[in-house]
C-alpha cells in the first residue's frame, strides 16, 4: 500500500557527473558486488545460507529529514527504531529519488539516505529497499501509467535547474543500486512498489483508470528490461517484485503468472489488509493460495510484504496485535515465505482509525516473538 499521505515532491535533480560522493567505486566492474546474505529458493528465502522466513515492518518514511527533503511523513530516530527490533528482522522502506532531493538547494543529496543505512548497519539490522512506487505517492504524486511501463523508466524524467539535465528512473536505479549495492544489510531490490500499467482518462482514481489488453505483457517487459538493467549493477541480490496480488492492472488471473516468469523477479508479492471501515480493503480478486500455488509452479518464494489491520479509534491495539499474529500463522501455514506489517511509523494516530504501528505498539511484541520463533 502506498503511503497514506501523499507528498507532492518537485522533482528537481542536479547532475550527477561531479558530485562529491555519487560515484560508486572506479575501479569495480559494473554489476560485480558483495556476496548475497539472502537466497531466493522454490522452498523459501535463506539467510547466510539458513532457512530465513523474514518478519518485521513496513517502514517507508526513514528517509525524510525536514532539514534537507521534503520528505514523506514525520522524520524517525534511526538508532531507536532499529535498535528496537530483534536480529534478523526486515525493515523495508522507500528509497525514492525524491527522498535525495535538497530541497533547499535543487542538488542531490543523499545524506538523509545514507544515514538509514549507516544506522542499520550500526544496529546489524536488514533492509529491502523499494526503488519507486506505483502510486506516486512521496514521489511527484502522479501514478506511473502505461508509458512509464513501457520506455518512459528510461527516457523521462523531470528537467533539472538550473542544468536542465534529466534523472530518469533507470538512472535513478543505476545510482542508488552502485551506491548501497555493498551494504550488509541490504537483502534485496524491490524495482516498484504496486506497479499498475494502466492508463488514467480524466481522474487516476482505481475505479476509473483503463487497463489496457497488453497489460500482463507490459508489465512482464518491463520486469525483464528493469530487471536486467539492475543487474548490470547488482548480480547477487534478489529482486523482489512488489506486486498487489489481486486483479490489478496487468496480473489479474493468469497475468500474475506471466509476469512472475520474468527473470526480473526473484522473489514474488501478496499485500495483505483487514478493514473495519472498508468492507473490501483486501486486493480486489486476492487469493493468497492462488497466488502461491502460481508462485509453486514458477519454483520462486512468496512473501506477504505487507499486512495491514486497522486499529485505533476502530479497534484496540492489542486485539490488532493478536490478530496480525494470527494472520502470520495463516500466512506461514499456507507456504507464505515471509510477512511484514504495515506500517511502523513514529507518530501513530491513535484517535483515528488507521494502519499506523507506533514505537510503543504491541505488535512490536508480535514481531520479537516471531523473529526468535522462525530464526533458523
Amino acid at each position: 500500500m502506498a503511503a497514506r499521505t501523499t507528498v507532492l515532491v518537485v522533482t528537481v535533480f542536479a547532475l550527477l557527473v561531479g558530485l562529491s560522493g555519487c560515484g560508486s567505486d572506479s575501479s569495480r566492474q559494473e554489476g560485480d558486488s558483495a556476496p548475497a546474505r539472502v537466497r531466493a529458493t522454490p522452498d523459501g528465502l535463506t539467510l547466510d545460507g539458513k532457512p530465513w522466513w523474514p518478519v518485521g515492518f513496513n517502514a517507508y518514511q526513514l528517509g525524510t529529514d525536514w532539514s534537507v527533503n521534503v520528505g514523506c511523513g514525520a522524520e524517525v530516530d534511526l538508532d531507536d527504531y532499529f535498535a528496537a527490533l530483534p536480529p534478523g528482522a526486515l525493515t523495508r522502506f522507500n528509497l525514492y529519488s525524491s527522498f535525495a532531493l535538497d530541497k533547499h538547494t535543487g542538488l542531490l543529496n543523499f545524506e538523509p539516505l545514507d544515514r538509514v543505512f549507516e544506522a542499520a548497519g550500526r544496529h546489524e539490522q536488514l533492509v529491502l529497499p523499494v526503488l519507486a512506487g506505483g502510486s506516486g505517492d512521496c514521489e511527484d504524486g502522479r501514478f506511473k501509467e502505461r508509458d512509464f511501463y513501457v520506455d518512459g523508466w528510461r527516457s523521462k524524467a523531470t528537467p533539472v535547474a538550473p542544468s536542465r539535465d534529466h534523472l530518469t528512473y533507470a538512472k535513478w536505479t543505476e545510482t542508488a543500486v552502485s551506491r548501497w549495492r555493498d551494504e550488509p544489510s541490504v537483502v534485496g531490490w524491490e524495482l516498484i512498489g504496486e506497479p499498475e500499467p494502466g492508463i488514467c482518462g480524466k481522474s487516476c482514481d482505481w475505479q476509473r483508470r483503463v487497463c489496457p489488453a497488453d497489460a500482463p505483457a507490459v508489465l512482464r517487459s518491463f520486469f525483464d528490461r528493469a530487471g536486467a538493467h539492475l543487474r548490470s549493477f547488482d548480480d547477487s541480490r534478489p529482486i523482489f517484485s512488489g506486486l498487489v496480488g489481486g486483479d490489478q492492472c496487468g496480473i489479474a488471473g493468469d497475468g500474475y503468472l506471466e509476469v512472475g516468469r520474468s527473470d526480473g523477479i526473484d522473489v514474488l508479492d501478496f499485500h495483505d489488509y483487514s478493514s473495519t471501515t472498508d468492507p473490501n480493503p483486501e486486493p480486489q480478486g486476492s487469493d493468497l493460495s492462488a497466488r502461491i500455488d502460481q508462485a509453486r509452479r514458477l519454483g520462486k518464494p512468496l512473501v506477504v510484504n505487507e499486512i495491514g489491520v486497522e486499529a485505533g479509534s476502530c479497534l484496540s491495539l492489542g486485539t490488532r496485535a493478536r490478530r496480525v499474529d494470527a494472520a502470520m500463522s495463516r500466512r506461514r501455514e499456507a507456504g507464505a515465505a515471509g510477512a511484514l506489517l504495515w506500517s511502523f511509523v513514529p507518530d501513530p494516530r491513535t484517535s483515528e482509525c488507521t494502519y499506523d504501528i507506533g514505537p510503543h505498539d504491541p505488535a512490536w511484541d508480535v514481531v520479537r516473538a516471531r523473529v526468535s520463533r522462525f530464526e533458523g
